[in-house]
C-alpha cells in the first residue's frame, strides 16, 4: 500500500512544480523530501517525477497519483474538521459560509435572531463566491453554507445536502423619474432600445442580463460595468442606463431609483437561495438551530408585503 504522507508530498510537488517548495509547505527539509519521493517511486515501481534544472514535472503515472492525492487531502482535511467540530461543540462554535448578497440582506437578521436565542454559541462567518463556498463545505472549513443557483446551472453535487430557503426573482432597476415607473409590470422585449448597466468581471447577473435579453430577441447595449449593486443603482439614478438585479440584492434601495416587476411571461429568471452542508457529516446541534432560524427568516423575505415594499412607489413616481 502506498504511503499517504509520501503521496501528499507528490501532490504538493506537482501543484507547486518544485520539490523544495513542497518540502517547505509540509515542514520538511529538501533532502528528506527527496528521500521520501524516492521511496514512493520504489513503492509505485516506476518514476513519478522528472527532475528539471528548475523544479520538477510529473510523469503520467505521477500526475494520476497526484490527482488521487488531492482527493485524499480533501478527505483528511474534512476528517480533521469533523474532529474540530466535536471539540468546538462544547464551546458552542458554528462556522457558516455566505455570499455577499445574502450577507447584506438575509444574514444580519438571521444572526441577530440566532444570538438572541442561543447566547452561548459563537458564530464564525466566512465569505466567498460560489466555488469557494463549495470548497469550504467539502473540506469542512464551514459546516453550513448559503449558496445560490439558476435554472441553467443547478447545483448538482451529491456530496452536499441542500435545503431550498427561498426564490429570489429578478427585477428591473430604473431611475425614479423613468416613464417606465407607472407600468404595473414590464416586458423585456420592449426594452431593446435601452442602455444597460451590467455587473463587471463575468458576474452571474451579467450572464442573467445577456441570457434574458437574447431570449427576448435582442442584444443588450452596455453603458457601464459596475462592481457592486450600490454602484449599479447610482449609475441608474444618474440616467446612464437601466439594470437587472436579484431582488434580494436591493434590500438597501436608493430613494432615487425604482424597482419594477416583470410580466409573468417575461424570461427574467429567478435564482434559488439554498442552505448547504456536507451530506456525509451529520449536522451538529448549533447547525440544526441555525437551519431553523434561516428557514424562519427566509419566509419574511418571500412575503408579498416585503415584495411590495421593495418595489416601493412604482406608481407614485
Amino acid at each position: 500500500m502506498l504511503n499517504v504522507r509520501r503521496l501528499l508530498l507528490l501532490t504538493e510537488a506537482t501543484e507547486r512544480g518544485s520539490l523544495t517548495a513542497a518540502a517547505e509547505a509540509l515542514g520538511m527539509t529538501t533532502s528528506a523530501a527527496s528521500q521520501q519521493m524516492s521511496l514512493l517511486e520504489q513503492e509505485a515501481g516506476q518514476p513519478l517525477i522528472e527532475r528539471l534544472p528548475r523544479g520538477i514535472r510529473p510523469t503520467p503515472a505521477g500526475a494520476a497519483l497526484a490527482e488521487r492525492g488531492q482527493a485524499i487531502r480533501r478527505e483528511l482535511r474534512a476528517a480533521q474538521a469533523d474532529l474540530d467540530s466535536f471539540t468546538a461543540l462544547d464551546q458552542g462554535t458554528l462556522r457558516l459560509g455566505s455570499f455577499p448578497t445574502a450577507s447584506a440582506s438575509l444574514l444580519p437578521l438571521v444572526l441577530t435572531r440566532f444570538r438572541r436565542r442561543h447566547t452561548g454559541i459563537r458564530i464564525e462567518v466566512r465569505a466567498g463566491v460560489l466555488a469557494e463556498l463549495r470548497e469550504m463545505l467539502h473540506t469542512g472549513e464551514v459546516e453550513q453554507g448559503l449558496l445560490w443557483d439558476y435554472e441553467w446551472n443547478r447545483l448538482d453535487d451529491p456530496a452536499l445536502a441542500l435545503t431550498h430557503l427561498l426564490d429570489d426573482p429578478t427585477v428591473l432597476v430604473v431611475p425614479a423619474d423613468s416613464p417606465l415607473r407607472t407600468h404595473p409590470s414590464v416586458r423585456l422585449g420592449d426594452l431593446a432600445d435601452q442602455e444597460w448597466i451590467i455587473r463587471a468581471d463575468n458576474h452571474p447577473v451579467a450572464d442573467v442580463l445577456r441570457r434574458s435579453c437574447r431570449q427576448a430577441g435582442f442584444e443588450p447595449r452596455i453603458a457601464y460595468s459596475s462592481h457592486d449593486y450600490q454602484e449599479a443603482q447610482a449609475m441608474v439614478a444618474a440616467g446612464l442606463g437601466i439594470a437587472l438585479a436579484p431582488r434580494l440584492a436591493l434590500t438597501s434601495r436608493r430613494s432615487d431609483v425604482r424597482l419594477l416587476p416583470f410580466a409573468s411571461d417575461v424570461p427574467a429568471p429567478t435564482r434559488r437561495i439554498l442552505l448547504a452542508r456536507a451530506a456525509a457529516r451529520p449536522a451538529t446541534p448549533p447547525a440544526q438551530a441555525m437551519a431553523r432560524v434561516l428557514r424562519t427568516v427566509a419566509q419574511r423575505f418571500t412575503a408579498p408585503d416585503l415584495h411590495r415594499a421593495q418595489l416601493g412607489a412604482v406608481r407614485r413616481g
